[in-house]
């Protein structure tokens, strides 16, 4: 593993110099689980919550949050996203919600933070609109499953 690249040999943070690097297209993809009662999970899926469409909001979230990622963590670059997008797989055994993110860009700097950025802030979303009716919900598995692109090549998550 290379040395730590946001800190400079007296030890302060820094942000990476991305300049001389080669735009190449870097794609990646995270997802977050939200697990919740089965009554919950009933509701979001028959679009019943009062709030309004819990999925669809959180999908707005998700877009808007991963562009906005610079602003939220300090070392992340700014960047003209070219494609996000945001699914939902409802898993009804569990009653969970797993929620994916892909996001796309060509550029010098990966997108890694952006997809899991998307995908946890859609799942807050989730959890935000359905609180008052169901303050048990978890959120977990917020992980990256793939990342193309780039200096250190791909990724790809192996299933279990």
């Amino acid at each position: 593993m290379a040395g730590l690249t946001h800190i400079d040999r007296d030890g302060r943070v820094r942000m990476v110099d991305v300049t001389a690097k080669q735009a190449t297209e870097r794609t990646a993809r995270a997802q977050a689980v939200v697990r919740m009662s089965a009554e919950t999970f009933d509701l979001i899926r028959n679009s019943k919550v009062p709030k309004g469409n819990v999925l669809e909001t959180a999908r707005i979230a998700g877009i808007m949050a991963a562009k906005q990622t610079a602003s939220l963590i300090p070392m992340c670059h700014p960047l003209n996203l070219t494609h996000v997008r945001v699914d939902f797989f409802p898993i009804e055994q569990d009653a969970a919600i797993r929620i994916e993110s892909r996001v796309r860009i060509v550029h010098q700097t990966g997108v890694e933070m952006e997809a899991l950025t998307a995908v946890t802030v859609a799942a807050l979303t989730v959890y935000d609109m359905c609180k008052a009716m169901d303050k048990a919900m978890v959120i977990s598995d917020v992980l990256l499953l793939e990342k193309t692109g780039g200096k250190s090549g791909s990724f790809r998550r192996q299933e279990g």
